[in-house]
């Protein structure tokens, strides 16, 4: 027999429950806002894009290496006996390969949030939950979400209540003054191997690793902000490494200012639908509301 500890999260009326399509930085972040908010909270992964900024994520989880970011934890699940386990736990974000269909044959979510950040691939419709968010370009809203996100640098953290989200225009965030010249892409599908911790400080031109005959050189000089994990099955053209420009003041750890708007945001969406109180106040009050959007101030 189960506890009353391990059977909260099977029951829709005692805790609000959260999945979020997605195990990199966004995604994280994402995951971070909502567990802080009282959700308890699955995160799916999906291959592509591949996952970089994995000392941003709880994406390495899923290989059973410790993941946290912030102060939560992220904990790998294959079933649904190790969620309820993991999500029983203070401070725990459950990271797993279940799709959204097994996730929802456990427990249907109150809110589905679509992270992925796949850029030139059209969502699926998202609206099996009763509040579906998109992150990022794709997303139409009334037609595969019920609100999104803009991700794009000079719109970050704008909610969509009508029509579409901007589509992917290729231009890179500005880095330390850098754009798209800090990243590395593969030409080739393969796998990846790469010796470097993320973390380490690299010099323009030192070997960081390989797809198949493609060898991998740091672009620039800084600190190796993101490196798929070694090992990885990659596709061609998507990013294999991120170098930080800024010197000390580089970053390759907890939630940069671009993903903390997001997260932000996605709690306002939340907020403005008024998805949680309406479960919430026939159950125990473990999720406060006031909490969702208080970075506001």
């Amino acid at each position: 027999m189960q506890s009353r500890k391990h059977t909260g999260f099977l029951d829709a009326y005692r805790t609000p429950f959260a999945v979020i399509l997605g195990t990199g930085e966004i995604p994280s972040a994402v995951a971070v806002y909502l567990q802080r908010a009282g959700f308890s909270t699955i995160l799916s992964h999906d291959p592509f894009p591949p996952v970089i900024r994995r000392s941003m994520a709880f994406h390495d989880a899923l290989f059973d290496d410790r993941a946290r970011v912030e102060d939560i934890e992220g904990e790998r699940a294959e079933d649904a006996m190790r969620l309820v386990e993991i999500l029983s736990k203070p401070g725990r974000v459950a990271v797993t390969t279940m799709g959204v269909i097994d996730l929802i044959a456990i427990r249907s979510p109150q809110v589905l949030v679509d992270a992925r950040m796949q850029k030139h691939r059209v969502s699926h419709d998202l609206r099996v939950a009763p509040l579906a968010i998109g992150l990022g370009p794709n997303f139409q809203v009334g037609a595969n979400c019920d609100i999104a996100v803009e991700t794009r640098p000079i719109r970050n953290g704008r909610l969509v209540t009508v029509g579409r989200t901007d589509a992917a225009d290729g231009v890179a965030s500005l880095l330390g003054g850098i754009g798209k010249e800090r990243f590395v892409y593969s030409e080739q599908s393969g796998i990846w191997r790469a010796p470097i911790e993320i973390g380490a400080r690299v010099y323009k031109g030192v070997l960081i690793g390989r797809l198949g005959d493609q060898l991998v050189h740091a672009p620039i000089d800084g600190v190796l902000r993101g490196c798929v994990r070694d090992g990885s099955r990659t596709p061609a053209g998507v990013k294999l490494i991120e170098i930080d420009p800024r010197g000390r003041n580089a970053q390759w750890t907890g939630i940069d200012d671009r993903s903390r708007a997001i997260a932000i945001a996605t709690m306002k969406a939340i907020r403005l639908k008024q998805a949680v109180p309406l479960v919430s106040r026939v159950g125990s009050g473990s999720y406060p509301p006031e909490s969702v959007g208080a970075e506001d101030a």
